[in-house]
């Protein structure tokens, strides 16, 4: 045989070696995949990645184990296919488990496939995205994949604030399986397709003798309303794939770079007349928050993050002037704004990764104080509350804060105040900084004086209008400097836009430490 056709047939063997890694786990299980509406693992990175960017690590891998006859199913690539690609030019490492190859569970070289490519992430400081479909351990290869997942656990650890970590639940999550995406950045779900649980149905049923569906112990809808685990939710596999590319496009590569800047059309100067008016008169009527990001931010896109979680609290993406910032905002629509167990979490989740990747934190308050209340109480009002003072106070990113109506009690000082090394405090007119609202206020100081009154209502509204007056206003905050200048709304855009350009250098740094202690 001649070296030429030598070298062809070698080129063949690789072509058709090729061919069977792409193959999965044949075209019957490829079959069933489809049937339930699911994509495949190498379908999935097609509509992630960039047209012909993924490139493909440990193709020709096959599984160890001989026991229990697996020794008769070596299938290349085995159940996971990872690599590296581009979305939007830029970089990107990924892992996708394939559920047609032995439900996409996790054996010892399935791990090995995930923590290399991690590592390959971790040291050239690129995200890594996971999407998972997994049926969880491979039983046959016992505690070895149980130390498969410690492994990913420990590389997820050490990732967390070096490089942004996205994981997406494109099928089953279950078991040990739901901690290494539960430790990274963010999560995302897709309604009726997904679900993830620690314990599945049978075994609720079987300790507690409750029985449930696995869409309603786990599903979408549960983990993105009710539990907080799923942060962003979309109805298709090809939806949620897109948002994860949006979500990447706010997002640094990694802690050692700053937020992506994109030059917007939207005018820097740009002034808003409806923002003068969107305050009621009443001080109790809700308005809505997002309405006011809307009008402030690039293009009025905002990318909302935890939409359907702890309502009261608003967190996501958006730009100014450009710039990528991470939004906190209270939500008078829903339960007045107040800071509950659940907002204080969510915010303070945000605020810390927005804060380990260099990205800004723009926060609009409106809050009337903490969520009274023997269930907040006895569930650790005072634990979650603790958490979101925490983490704004070690954020050194940028931090500018406008106070558009109420900002009472604790809650003031926690939402980014001056106090806690907020960088600019604007106020609007509007804006009530106390230490509760005029009507609490004077029923303490008046007690007497209201118990005393012939007319105690009249002299109450009285009182009211007195304080707040006096007290309910921006101005004795600014007298003291506690709020740098106080704005008509309709500015706030154009505000903030010079305050990130005046801050673009800023440097600032906290103690040296192994690392905090936060309240977790």
């Amino acid at each position: 045989m001649s070296d030429r056709s030598e070298n062809r047939s070698k080129i063949d063997e690789l072509k058709k070696m090729r061919a069977q890694s792409k193959q999965g786990g044949g075209p019957e299980r490829v079959k069933a995949q489809h049937a339930q509406g699911r994509l495949t693992a190498r379908e999935r990175l097609d509509l992630l990645l960039d047209k012909g960017s993924f490139r493909e690590l440990d193709a020709f891998v096959k599984h160890r184990t001989t026991a229990f006859g697996l020794e008769q199913q070596q299938i290349l690539s085995d159940s996971v296919v990872t690599g590296w690609g581009t979305i939007d030019g830029r970089l990107v490492y990924v892992f996708s488990q394939d559920f047609t190859v032995f439900g996409g569970s996790l054996g010892e070289v399935h791990a090995e496939k995930v923590v290399k490519v991690m590592e390959m992430a971790l040291k050239n400081g690129a995200p890594i995205i996971g999407l998972n479909d997994s049926g969880g351990a491979r039983i046959q290869e016992g505690v070895v994949s149980l130390g498969g997942y410690a492994d990913i656990f420990l590389k997820n650890t050490l990732a967390s604030g070096v490089i942004p970590q996205i994981s997406a639940i494109m099928g089953p999550c279950a078991g040990g399986a739901v901690y290494s995406p539960a430790l990274t950045d963010f999560i995302f779900m897709v309604r009726n397709s997904s679900y993830m649980f620690v314990t599945g149905p049978e075994v609720v049923k079987s300790v507690t003798h409750e029985e449930v569906s696995f869409e309603d112990l786990g599903g979408a809808s549960i983990h993105s309303a009710q539990s907080g685990v799923c942060h962003v939710v979309a109805d298709t596999e090809a939806d949620t794939l897109f948002l994860i590319r949006k979500l990447l496009s706010y997002l640094p590569q990694n802690n050692l770079e700053d937020a992506p800047f994109r030059p917007s059309k939207d005018n820097p100067l740009r002034r808003e007349d409806e923002l003068d008016s969107v305050i009621p008169d009443e001080p109790n009527k809700p308005y809505d928050i997002k309405r006011v990001i809307q009008l402030v931010v690039d293009e009025g896109a905002f990318f909302e993050i935890h939409e359907h979680f702890a309502q009261n609290i608003v967190v996501g993406f958006a730009r100014l002037g450009g710039h990528a910032v991470g939004i906190i905002a209270n939500q008078p629509m829903v339960l007045a704004g107040v800071l509950d167990i659940d907002a204080s979490e969510k915010a303070a989740r945000f605020v810390r990764f927005c804060d380990s990747f260099n990205i800004p934190l723009i926060t609009l308050v409106d809050v009337p104080g903490f969520m009274p209340g023997t269930a907040q109480e006895h569930n650790g009002i005072i634990r979650a509350g603790a958490k979101l003072l925490y983490a704004y106070c070690e954020a050194t990113v940028p931090k500018l804060t406008v106070v558009t109506r109420k900002a009472y009690g604790g809650a003031y000082d926690v939402m980014s105040s001056k106090h806690i090394r907020g960088d600019l405090n604007l106020a609007w007119p509007t804006a009530e900084l106390a230490v509760m609202g005029p009507e609490g206020a004077v029923n303490i100081i008046f007690r007497k004086e209201l118990a005393k009154s012939k007319n105690p209502e009249k002299k109450r509204a009285q009182l009211v209008a007195e304080y707040r007056e006096q007290f309910a206003n921006p101005y004795v905050a600014a007298s003291r400097g506690y709020i740098d200048h106080i704005i008509r709304p309709r500015e706030t855009r154009p505000r903030l836009i010079n305050a990130l350009e005046m801050l673009t250098n800023k440097r600032d740094s906290n103690p040296a430490k192994k690392h905090g202690n936060i309240p977790l």
